[in-house]
């Protein structure tokens, strides 16, 4: 693909900015990440709605394969009660992102410890090793987000550079079932790592 077949891809999509979780009421399935300012945080999370205990509120995280097996399953899982001051939720940006620029030194990647750095989505032809990884699928007048990448990019006997993907709970319940996912061959000038 040339250069110019790239300055006409869709628009990046938002990026995702992590907001408190406290005093919010719509924590069921959001993506969490849990943490304390200056140590470090955890991703791939779900969350379920708040609970009280001892007058503190507290909020169920699961890892997001527990997340989708109990949800496809509808089966119960343990789900550790994280206090709400910890946790932060995934929320995409207002507005979407400008064209991301991959960060040539340690340098320009450097963040605040004092909460969850904000996550640009990167250009899948940017990225090495995206088999599941997160993506973003943007065509130009929709949005997809809960996607996993099922392959590295390839070329097609067209000759277009397309990656597979699939729906994050089939790429969760290819693991808990061994049923293979359902997947959707994309150009990658499409898609996004978020």
């Amino acid at each position: 693909m040339t250069d110019d077949l790239w300055s006409n891809a869709p628009e990046a999509p938002p990026a995702i900015t992590p907001a408190p979780a406290s005093g919010r009421t719509d924590l069921r399935g959001k993506r969490l990440l849990v943490g304390l300012p200056g140590m470090g945080w955890r991703g791939d999370l779900r969350g379920d709605s708040a609970v009280i205990q001892s007058s503190r509120t507290y909020v169920p995280a699961l890892p997001e394969h527990e997340w989708y097996r109990a949800e496809s399953e509808r089966i119960e899982v343990f789900a550790p009660l994280i206090p709400i001051e910890r946790v932060w939720i995934e929320m995409p940006a207002a507005m979407p992102s400008p064209p991301s620029v991959v960060p040539r030194s340690v340098f320009e990647r450097l963040v605040s410890l004092d909460g969850p750095p904000k996550r640009e989505p990167v250009p899948v032809r940017d990225v090495p090793g995206v088999t599941g990884r997160r993506i973003v699928h943007s065509d130009g007048t929709r949005l997809t987000r809960d996607l996993r990448a099922v392959t590295e990019p390839y070329q097609t006997a067209e000759g277009d550079v397309c990656l597979h993907v699939c729906a994050e709970l089939d790429w969760y319940r290819w693991g808990w079932s061994g049923k293979s996912p359902r997947i959707r061959e994309i150009p990658i000038y499409q898609l996004w790592v978020e």
